[in-house]
């Protein structure tokens, strides 16, 4: 098995800091989009390979870009003057044996449908200019996959990291708790005029938890600039009973914080995101695998979403070490507070990192002989079902951003 290091964590515990930063770029924002279409792309792909040649084969399309359109917001409706770009990227096995894989029309339906799925004003999103730009893998990393087949065994694509911690702390689980409140679809059916691009910046200073949070609003729900106020005061008082839920700290909650009233400067957007007009997105600059941005936190820069769920470590080994945080501190008494981190090397199996570094936090600062067997065992069962994971990804259970 790989070597594992178990260790104290020492410093101040995330509850107990003087100041805890935590955001979440939500469902409509342009970097959001991206991580879902890329990832939506994967599975689609994925699915098909299985479906057609029996296994996953070599693909990585972890490059969408989103080039904003723009629009003419009003009250009472507006129009799009410019439909937005999605541009979809990476590497793909084009073709198996002289079969072609439709690769360009599985990208166009997955955009088109997530769109459909995820946007409740999706009438505006009919004229999306779609560009498929995936381009056959490289030989070397195609080789990496046939070598899987022949052998059974999974080999790493990348020499990468994994980093995953547990428990989430009370303003993490705040800020996901917001979002997904407010870009549920029964919000979204008593509140229309809320638009799915909403970012949430929860900061706690001491016990006072300040939110701000940017939702685009839609001007086909709103009557005038009275309208838009009150709409934005019934969002507040339903954001403090979510925060409230998960709190008895003082919460304090700002909303479109640019807003300009006397100017008749707002929020306000045809469609119910920024991407319409002027805020391009891209895989990877949002949300880590655990949906959240974390700066208290350990973090890596690695984007997950579109990642190939078979043998690029780099997906793989982010949802696996959150796994092995939330077991540990699930499974051991002692523990309070867990972080793990995975090394991979290329062309090795996956399920033998060059290091597995975990962290304990317990109640007397102290990783007993005794505790360190335990955080091992539960490594290496966790490392043995890592041939499993790919499954979450593909039936959704596993989220990406």
């Amino acid at each position: 098995m790989p070597k594992t290091e178990v260790r104290a964590l020492h410093g101040t515990f995330i509850e107990e800091q003087a100041v805890e930063i935590v955001e979440r770029k939500g469902l409509g924002h342009p970097d959001t989009i991206c991580d879902m279409l890329s990832e939506r792309f994967s599975v689609a792909l994925s699915r098909h390979y299985l479906d057609r040649f029996g296994l996953i084969l070599h693909h990585n399309v972890d490059k969408a870009l989103l080039s904003a359109g723009s629009s003419a917001p009003a009250y009472g409706g507006g129009s799009i003057l410019k439909p937005i770009g999605i541009y979809l990227g990476g590497r793909a096995t084009t073709q198996v044996k002289g079969e072609a894989i439709p690769v360009e029309d599985i990208a166009r339906q997955v955009v088109t449908s997530w769109f459909d799925e995820n946007m409740h004003m999706r009438r505006h999103f009919k004229s999306m200019d779609i560009h498929c730009l995936v381009q056959p893998g490289s030989s070397e990393l195609v080789d990496l996959f046939m070598r899987q087949r022949d052998s059974g065994v999974m080999l790493a694509n990348d020499t990468s990291i994994g980093v995953g911690y547990a428990p989430l702390s009370e303003l993490e689980r705040i800020v996901l708790a917001v979002e997904a409140h407010i870009n549920a679809p029964r919000f979204k059916t008593s509140y229309p005029a809320t638009g799915e691009d909403v970012k949430v910046m929860g900061v706690r200073v001491g016990d006072t938890i300040n939110l701000t949070v940017a939702c685009a609003f839609i001007g086909q729900h709103l009557r005038d600039i009275d309208g838009y106020l009150a709409a934005k005061d019934r969002l507040k008082s339903s954001i403090r009973e979510v925060a409230l839920e998960h709190t008895r700290r003082d919460v304090r909650i700002d909303i479109n914080v640019a807003d300009n009233i006397k100017a008749g400067e707002v929020y306000l957007t045809v469609a119910g995101t920024s991407a319409e007009a002027g805020d391009d997105g891209e895989t990877g600059r949002g949300n880590r695998i655990n949906g959240l941005i974390t700066p208290n936190r350990p973090m890596t820069l690695e984007a997950v979403a579109g990642k190939n769920p078979i043998t690029h470590v780099g997906k793989i080994y982010n949802a696996l070490a959150h796994r092995i945080a939330r077991r540990l501190v699930e499974s051991l008494q002692e523990v309070s507070e867990a972080e793990c981190r995975l090394v991979s090397q290329i062309g090795t199996p996956i399920d033998q990192p060059a290091i597995v570094d975990v962290q304990l936090r317990t109640h007397d600062g102290n990783v007993p002989s005794s505790l360190a067997s335990q955080a091992n065992a539960i490594v290496d069962s966790e490392l043995q079902d890592i041939g499993h994971i790919w499954r979450s990804f593909i039936d959704g259970s596993q989220r990406v951003a």
